[in-house]
């Protein structure tokens, strides 16, 4: 996700928020400040011309076209939805008519006069006003709404209390806006009584058209409007269909139809999303809707498709798991065929999956109260890196899988195994510009490789998933991504299994792999076989060391590669030509921000000096940061207690950031696997620098409280500097607020005591040091160290 709020989601969608959204113009503006670009530096990047790009921001340009849009994306870094609603808006035009009312009934019922709600009080106005805008356009039965007013029997005076009810909802939705615009009103018919409105005031007409208009796109080349279509029409929905309506209102048949045709579009978005290789931004929506259909057997194998297909197998296993147990306790029976198809492509992901569109026939089984199983008939879609991917000629062909779930072999699909990126992500806008020359429009100035590194919880791996889910779309050949495991519990991987991965994600047949265990020089002459010639983007993550990179560098120059790493990887800068790229902590504003995203930017704003600091208490560290926010939504805390808390936890603060029962979401756990990489003599000196009651200090001042030698205490510091542990700035050294806290955790007693005595015995031998050509540099941490203690 972007590093600010999407300023094209709207999560209410649909009509009545068209004023909301606004034109593309201005929202094209927004998203280049965003991006700090003047539309002269913007429109060159995207091969416009600056006159092009001011039509386009005041409105002159009202469609722009589909290529313009797409280069000004690509230029200033939106995501693919920020995209897609550009791309919505485009093909829509200008709101019309912002002032007429529009009734919202794709979750709790809303009645909007442009922008302002309109109250609609009493339960007997609501439930007619929601009926009918769930029968619109066709008329209710006088019956059917005498059914839904008066569940228990109606009244003798129930036809006069109808009209009555019918005067008050044409009153609610009465002339406003325009004289030239109808507004929306009731009449009567000979049945009973009818909206009678266009079908973008009703959200569920404009939701209907959408996937109306999804549904027409069958070709390839409709693939990316479809997407649009079916994004746009899912964003119309904010709950069940009349989510806090009467019971006997939401059973209504219409109301059950309307869930079903939102169950069918998820369907459709999910296959969609795998064939476009975007499986992880289908994630959301299915984990919403399958607490909605807990038993819905085609939205339960999509997740796990989606899940498997962003990196997440274990997640995917889980949905299996839990949906298997359900159907067990509640109705008795096994998973149906689809469901098991889906579980063994996780198990064996080079196996296809039989194909179809959702829109041929239902792609999944009954609901769950009908006990048989059908034979599973579904879009080969998974976008898992090593699987067979299917081509949209394949979409018109309808296989049926056999009993042990297998299907013929199809050509392999470029991989896509970026897991998915951070939702909240904020500030470091230099950083992707430097990595943004490695997708510079000159080849012999773009760099082959791109390093960043930073301390422990900075956020290197947030940023290279960010950038490069931004980017993709420059990589026509996929992408690559694993994990490393340098500074991880599990042992590091060896550059040959990860070749081996590598190599079958990119199509190698079985018989062309190195034995097991892999050579690796035949496996990485292979690899760079398969990569000559091509764009292909590599994340290598979590990098313990050079070594462990250089066999998974591409020959090729059209490919990039972006490593994190908590060491410096110096080798690759000077050996390999590599770009670093330095991650320090947040600065206040952007720690306030991120917190915002996590824990509310309205209860940031209500309390914005205890934000501050809060940020400063978790020094600007993104994860520190990150972990305090889930604990204030998850204890619903105000900031200001929160903080008190933290403060008064004094050096004990690393007890407070973490997250109960997840090891992972921990300060000091992250701290720790950076710690246990350091020899023992550059440990004891980490513990030593948390003594220090000022903010840093020179090498000889560290080798006055270690008590070693200037050569050996810098060595040391370089070492601890290396791994990120310690700050180094202009010849001093320095521990960030936590690693502080940390260090004074891991020192004893005695330890600590007797660096402290060193101190001040350093201090006092001062002139004696001096004449001996060992003294500190002026204006060191130990010339006031001395007076201090």
């Amino acid at each position: 996700m972007s590093d600010t709020a999407s300023a094209t989601a709207d999560p209410q969608g649909g009509p009545g928020h068209e004023d909301e959204r606004g034109t593309v113009g201005p929202r094209i503006q927004s998203f280049r400040r965003r991006a700090g670009l003047s539309q002269e530096a913007a429109a060159s990047r995207a091969g416009i011309s600056t006159r092009a790009l001011r039509d386009i921001e005041r409105g002159r340009a009202r469609r722009p076209r589909v290529h313009t849009l797409r280069s000004l994306a690509g230029t200033l870094g939106l995501s693919d939805d920020e995209l897609a609603g550009l791309l919505a808006d485009a093909r829509t035009g200008p709101p019309r008519d912002t002032g007429l009312p529009s009734l919202l009934i794709l979750g709790p019922l809303v009645l909007r006069r442009g922008r302002t709600p309109v109250p609609v009080a009493g339960p007997m106005l609501r439930r007619l006003l929601g009926l009918l805008a769930l029968k619109h356009p066709e008329p209710a039965t006088q019956q059917e709404i005498t059914d839904i007013l008066w569940p228990s029997g109606p009244p003798r005076s129930h036809p006069s209390l109808i009209h009555t009810y019918v005067t008050q909802t044409r009153r609610l939705l009465g002339p406003c806006g325009p004289r030239s615009a109808r507004p929306p009103t009731v009449v009567r018919t000979p049945t009973g009584y009818r909206l009678e409105a266009s079908r973008n005031r009703v959200d569920l007409g404009h939701f209907d058209e959408l996937l109306a208009r999804a549904e027409r796109l069958h070709d390839a080349s409709d693939l990316e409007a479809r997407y649009a279509s079916l994004t746009e029409a899912l964003r119309c929905w904010r709950g069940p269909v009349l989510a806090d309506a009467d019971p006997v209102l939401r059973r209504h048949p219409a109301a059950v139809a309307a869930d079903e045709r939102r169950v069918r579009a998820a369907l459709l978005h999910a296959d969609t999303a795998l064939l476009l290789r975007r499986s992880g931004e289908a994630v959301p929506l299915l984990a919403d809707l399958v607490n909605t259909e807990p038993l819905h057997e085609g939205l339960h194998a999509r997740l796990i498709l989606a899940l498997a297909g962003s990196g997440e197998q274990a997640a995917a296993l889980q949905v299996f798991t839990r949906l298997r147990d359900r159907l067990d306790e509640e109705l008795g029976i096994e998973p149906g065929t689809e469901i098991r198809a889906a579980h063994l492509r996780v198990l064996r992901p080079r196996q296809p999956v039989p194909r179809r569109t959702a829109h041929e026939a239902p792609a999944h089984r009954e609901p769950a109260h009908r006990t048989e199983s059908h034979p599973t008939e579904s879009h080969t879609t998974e976008n898992h890196p090593t699987e067979s991917h299917p081509t949209e000629s394949h979409l018109t062909e309808i296989r049926r899988t056999p009993a042990d779930g297998t299907a013929p072999a199809g050509p392999t699909p470029p991989p896509a195994q970026l897991p998915l990126g951070a939702r909240s992500f904020v500030g470091r806008r230099p950083q992707m510009r430097v990595l943004d020359t490695l997708v510079a429009s000159d080849p012999a100035r773009r760099p082959h490789i791109a390093v960043v590194v930073g301390a422990p919880g900075v956020g290197k791996t947030a940023l290279a998933t960010h950038w490069a889910h931004a980017r993709r779309d420059l990589f026509p050949d996929g992408q690559l991504y694993v994990d490393l495991r340098g500074h991880s519990r599990p042992p590091a991987l060896r550059p040959g299994d990860v070749l081996t991965q590598f190599l079958r994600a990119l199509g190698a047949p079985p018989h062309a792999l190195p034995a097991h265990p892999p050579g690796e020089d035949e496996a990485a002459a292979l690899y760079r076989t398969l990569l000559a010639g091509k764009r292909l983007l590599i994340v290598l993550d979590n990098a313990r060391d050079a070594e462990q990179v250089r066999p998974l560098l591409p020959g090729a120059r059209g490919c990039a590669v972006v490593v994190t790493s908590r060491s410096r990887l110096a080798e690759l800068v000077s050996s390999d030509g590599a770009r670093r790229i330095a991650l320090d902590v947040l600065d206040p504003d952007e720690g306030r921000r991120l917190l915002g995203s996590i824990a509310g930017s309205c209860n940031v704003a209500a309390e914005e000096a205890a934000a501050r600091r809060l940020v400063e208490l978790c020094g600007g560290l993104p994860l520190a940061i990150r972990i305090a926010g889930a604990n204030l939504v998850a204890r619903n805390a105000n900031i200001a207690a929160h903080c008190a808390e933290l403060a008064g936890a004094g050096d004990g603060i690393l007890d407070r950031l973490r997250i109960e029962g997840d090891r992972r979401s921990a300060v000091r756990s992250a701290f720790e696997l950076s710690y246990r990489t350091l020899p023992d003599e550059a440990r004891r000196m980490f513990r030593l620098l948390g003594q220090l009651p000022g903010p840093d200090l020179t090498v000889d001042a560290a080798a006055a409280l270690a008590g070693t030698t200037p050569a050996d205490s810098a060595a040391l510091l370089a070492r601890i500097a290396d791994a990120h542990l310690v700050r180094e700035r202009a010849g001093r050294f320095g521990l960030d607020v936590l690693l502080r806290s940390y260090a004074r955790e891991l020192i004893g007693t005695d330890e600590a005591h007797t660096a402290r005595r060193r101190l001040m015995l350093s201090r006092a031998q001062g002139p004696a040091r001096r004449d001996s050509g060992q003294a500190n540099c002026p204006g060191s941490y130990a010339s006031s160290a001395g007076s201090r203690a």
